[in-house]
This record gives structure tokens, C-alpha cells and sequence, in this order.
């Protein structure tokens, strides 16, 4: 069990594509990740050199991470090499574990068994919808039974589970999503990450966007819809990893990005809507023109507001209003003195 002040890292190996023979219509791994060549295991033991460099002393868990490709899908013994040099930083206790991400059509026995040598500790996998026709239209090539049954394996050998989703899919719509995260939940996730679709250059999805064939949602929808989708993980006690692709340089600067809601801080977009549908049930006593809005340190700036606009929201009600922490409330539990 994670300890109370245990900071968690990450060191994300990227592997753009290697491997994989589909080409999903809202995929370019290269231009989503910002890196475009296959590391050698020469090359990821000096990015994890590199990261364990900048990572602070103390308590901490510490876990190297394979993303990008289809780690499971690899060649057997290039999956080996990989995680010699991982394992090795496990041998050391430099680091606490190895996660790899994969797709559901890539997990039998045979890999399960090659991951459980080196101890792998999580497996995600790329469900992006647990809807057939939103699968097919997606380019997928597997189906969501398939995901269906490679989750059961993975908790059957031990892994832990992790489930990605996407929303905004072609086909896909907001009660078809709740459907995904309902389905990610029952089939024991311990994680996931919600990535909204974006439209990125030279895609066969940049293709339908460009024809009028395929239209993404819009940020605020894109907003809306994590709003309705975060809380069921949450009470499930699943954990979000991520909402939103990470900003690499060609996303920020517009190059790769055709289309799409796109934000460098989509999750901090997502947990302010959160907080606010929370906030502005906030009732008016008596004459009392002043409120404290006592918050869990992790949630005081997604309870202000992206740019403030929760506190905002309040001020128009209220002549001051101050936030201020406290450790012990959990979650987005909050408290309110009026004075």
C-alpha cells in the first residue's frame, strides 16, 4: 500500500508503431508521442538514467512504463531485451515496477507467461470503446469481446488491469461511452486513461475530417463528456491515470493537429467542471456575505477553477470568497463556513 506523502513516478518508454500491422483511422503514434525512431536497450537505459536523474530522494515508487506501440507484439526476444534492462533497475531497487501497454488481440498464454518472468507488475490495454461498430469504424481490428477476454487473462495470471478509452470515436456518442466505462469498470480495472479523439495530420481519420465525413467533438462537449464519465470511475475506485494525450511539441505548436479538443490542460479543464457543478450549489445564509471553501490541498486549484473561474462564479454571489486546505478531507469532499 502506498504510503501518505509517496510521490508517484513515471519514466515513459515510447515505442511509435513497432509492431503493429493496424493502422487505426485516428492513428499516427509518431506525431502523438513527438518521437518518431525505436529506441535500442542501449537507448532506454540511458532514458532511464536520465529520468532517475531528475527525480527526487525520498518517498517515492518509481515505475517504468512501455507506451506507444503494442509492447506484446514485439518480437519475444526484443521483448526480452527490453525488460533485461528494466528489470535490472528492479534488481537494484532503483525502481519499484514495470508496466507495458499493448491490444487486447495481443495477450495469450505464451506473452503472459514472458511478462510474469520479468515481473511485470500492469498491463494496459487499448480497449478505446466496448462497442463493435464503433470498434470497426475506428480501423481496431479486434472486437470488444476480444478485450473482454484478454482482461480476464491478465487478471487470471496475476496482472494488474489497466483499460484505456476514447471518446469522440466515429459512430461514438456520449451513452455509448458511459456504456465503455461501465464495461471497464466491470471487468476490474484498477486504471484507466480517457483520451479524447484529435484529428492528427497524415491519419486516414485527417482524411474523413478533410471529405466533411467525420466530425470531432468540440472541446467544451469533449469537457462535458469526461464530466459524466470521470465520476463513475471514481466511485468504482478505478483509478484515472490520464484525461487527455499528453502534449507533446508537434500538438502544442499546432503541426500534427488537424482538429479536435485538444487542450494542454484538458484534465485540469475536466475537474474544474467537476468542482464547479459542485460550487455553485452553494446556498446563500441569512446576511452572511463572506464564504471558506475548505478543500483537499490536491483539489484547491481544480476547485478555484481553470483561470479562476469557480472563484469567479462565486464572487458574483458573494462580496469575498477564500479557499484554503485541509489534508484530512478526501477526494472532492468539501467544506463551507459562511461568515
Amino acid at each position: 500500500m502506498k504510503s501518505l506523502g509517496t510521490k508517484h513516478y513515471i519514466i515513459p518508454i515510447f515505442i511509435p508503431h513497432h509492431s503493429c500491422p493496424h493502422r487505426c483511422v485516428f492513428c499516427n503514434q509518431s506525431k502523438i508521442t513527438g518521437q518518431r525512431s525505436i529506441p535500442s536497450p542501449y537507448e532506454v537505459e540511458k532514458i532511464i538514467l536520465q529520468f532517475l536523474s531528475t527525480i527526487p530522494k525520498g518517498n517515492r515508487i518509481i515505475e517504468i512504463a512501455f507506451f506507444g506501440g503494442s509492447f506484446t507484439g514485439i518480437d519475444p526476444e526484443m521483448q526480452e531485451h527490453y525488460l533485461q534492462v528494466a528489470e535490472a533497475f528492479i534488481d537494484n531497487e532503483r525502481i519499484s515496477s514495470i508496466r507495458v501497454s499493448t491490444r487486447p488481440d495481443y495477450i495469450d498464454d505464451r506473452r503472459l507467461n514472458l511478462l510474469n518472468k520479468y515481473h511485470v507488475k500492469t498491463i494496459e490495454l487499448g480497449a478505446q470503446s466496448m462497442d463493435d461498430r464503433v470498434l470497426a469504424m475506428a480501423g481496431r481490428g479486434h472486437s470488444a469481446l476480444d478485450t473482454v477476454n484478454a482482461s480476464m487473462k491478465i487478471r487470471q495470471h496475476g496482472f494488474s488491469l489497466g483499460l484505456q478509452m476514447m471518446i469522440g470515436l466515429p459512430g461514438d456518442t456520449l451513452p455509448l461511452a458511459i456504456f465503455t466505462a461501465e464495461k471497464i469498470v466491470e471487468l476490474g480495472a484498477e486504471s484507466t486513461r480517457i483520451y479524447p479523439t484529435l484529428v492528427i495530420r497524415d491519419t486516414k481519420l485527417a482524411e474523413l475530417y478533410l471529405k466533411g465525413l467525420y466530425l470531432p467533438l468540440s472541446l467544451e462537449v469533449a469537457v462535458d463528456w469526461c464530466r459524466v464519465i470521470y465520476p463513475l470511475f471514481e466511485k468504482a475506485g478505478v483509478t484515472v491515470l490520464r484525461i487527455g494525450l499528453h502534449p507533446s511539441e508537434g500538438l502544442i505548436s499546432g503541426n500534427d493537429l488537424i482538429a479536435g479538443p485538444f487542450h494542454p490542460s484538458f484534465r485540469e479543464l475536466v475537474m474544474s467542471r467537476l468542482w464547479n457543478e459542485e460550487l455553485k450549489n452553494i446556498e446563500n445564509k441569512d446576511d452572511k456575505k463572506n464564504i471558506i471553501i475548505v478543500v483537499n490541498p490536491a483539489q484547491l486549484n481544480f476547485a478555484i477553477g481553470y483561470g479562476g473561474k469557480n472563484r469567479k462564479m462565486l464572487q458574483e454571489r458573494f462580496e469575498q470568497v477564500k479557499f484554503i486546505t485541509n489534508p484530512l478531507l478526501k477526494g472532492r469532499c468539501y467544506n463551507v463556513d459562511h461568515c
